[in-house]
């Protein structure tokens, strides 16, 4: 199979006028993140979370501020942040559902939950709804096996649930209050 290259050298990064990693938000880093670590290079998953955090995903001009910060070329962040599942490239919902994909989950019911709530949200996993209320991904594990199937809304842990039970959970979420 021949390689098929990827335009990158002509790609252009989009920007916006005010910087992703503030002032504020690198005095932050220098003073609880950087002491922590020999190099400024061990400080890149904790760097990407803490701007990830602070934004809701890492978009390229983050990343670009953050290899600059950090002393490190751009190629490197960026491929720090595709490595790792836990970094968000694109804009996530407001909610976001994770329903656990292990192998005590699919016997259990896992199937039938992320059906159901890709019915629900009119999605596909990995996409978020039009309005921008709901991402929906799975995850390998959530470390609930003893409750399996496993859900996490937002940062909320949900055992035993059930095609019908997550419906409810995700009707609960939108009629949260936001933060």
């Amino acid at each position: 199979m021949a390689w098929i290259p990827k335009p990158s050298a002509t790609a252009s990064i989009e920007r916006r006028a005010e910087p992703y990693l503030t002032e504020a938000l690198m005095q932050s880093l220098r003073e609880t993140i950087l002491p922590r670590y020999e190099t400024k290079h061990a400080a890149l998953l904790p760097t990407l979370h803490a701007v990830q955090h602070e934004h809701g995903w890492l978009p390229h001009q983050a990343m670009a501020e953050i290899a600059d910060f950090l002393d490190l070329k751009p190629a490197d962040v960026i491929d720090t942040a595709t490595f790792y599942e836990e970094y968000w490239l694109h804009p996530k919902g407001r909610h976001v559902v994770a329903v656990c994909r292990s192998i005590a989950c699919e016997f259990t019911g896992q199937p039938a939950i992320t059906d159901a709530v890709k019915a629900k949200l009119g999605i596909d996993v990995g996409e978020t709804t039009d309005d921008g209320e709901f991402t929906l991904i799975e995850l390998e594990c959530l470390g609930s096996c003893g409750t399996a199937p496993a859900a996490l809304i937002d940062e909320t842990l949900h055992e035993d649930v059930t095609a019908e039970s997550i419906l409810d959970l995700i009707e609960a979420a939108r009629n949260a209050k936001p933060h």
